[in-house]
């Protein structure tokens, strides 16, 4: 199995190529904003396009703005894409799942074992908690280079307190207040974004009732929870269908 990595010099790259060998595969290379280190074992490639060519699976962890161009070339290429990008639009979204119907594309907020786990808690605790007696808030923290604010995690967790509702996500989420915004919505999910120092990611959902506050977190120490799940995801990816699958497809944890 040759697996190749968009995003291959920055600091889940680094990770992946370690996880990808302790998992008994082939990095076929990569492509990356600097040169490649010096134990990848493979060439760097020019694009995306060759980087498809040359290789089984591609697990992409970039930025948001590759999106689009990325699904187009894996699509044409014709091979199964790992994404871990946060932080898309709407379009980049679109043009993802335009590719899965070409190739078997997983799209995950986040790869972690235990963060799927709670996704799928959430959304069976928003079903269970009735938005007119429990507002639901989500609190997220992480280093203080991330770019995007809500993370993509915290906006997952949002999406599956919708899911568990029966709600429209994008009509109820709550993001970023500040100054005389009135009184809190019936049934909004609320975000707050943290940023500093060098945290990998905690995560908080947060029940409030008048009468009892319910909270599930998750805190990751080191990034190879991601890595590690990712490159499972590539495994399983190379032997399916086109679709547009997520890290619960390949847990065995789709209802």
């Amino acid at each position: 199995m040759r697996i190749g990595i968009a995003g291959i010099t920055g600091r889940m790259g680094t990770l992946l190529v370690e996880e990808v060998a302790a998992a008994g595969a082939t990095v076929s290379g990569g492509i990356g904003r600097a040169h490649l280190p010096g134990d990848v074992g493979a060439g760097g490639f020019a694009d995306i396009a060759a980087l498809a060519t040359g290789s089984d699976v591609v697990i992409d962890f970039t930025n948001a703005a590759t999106a689009q161009a990325h699904a187009a070339a894996l699509a044409a290429a014709g091979k199964p894409w790992v994404l871990g990008t946060s932080g898309l639009s709407d379009a980049d979204e679109a043009a993802v799942a335009r590719a899965a119907e070409r190739i078997a594309v997983v799209y995950a907020a986040n790869f972690a074992t235990g963060v799927n786990l709670v996704l799928a808690l959430a959304e069976r605790m928003a079903a269970a908690l009735p938005a007119e007696s429990y507002d639901a808030e989500i609190v997220e923290m992480h280093h203080r280079q991330k770019v995007d604010a809500p993370s993509g995690t915290a906006i997952g967790m949002g999406r599956a307190v919708a899911k568990g509702r029966g709600q429209n996500f994008n009509d109820v989420m709550e993001s970023g207040r500040h100054g005389h915004t009135g009184a809190r919505k019936t049934g909004a999910i609320g975000f707050a974004s943290l940023r500093g120092g060098q945290v990998v990611g905690e995560h908080t959902l947060i029940f409030v009732a008048g009468a009892e506050h319910i909270a599930l977190t998750h805190r990751a120490f080191d990034r190879r929870a991601f890595a590690a799940g990712a490159v499972r995801a590539a495994l399983w990816a190379a032997a399916r269908p086109a679709g547009l699958y997520s890290m619960m497809d390949v847990l065995g944890m789709r209802g």
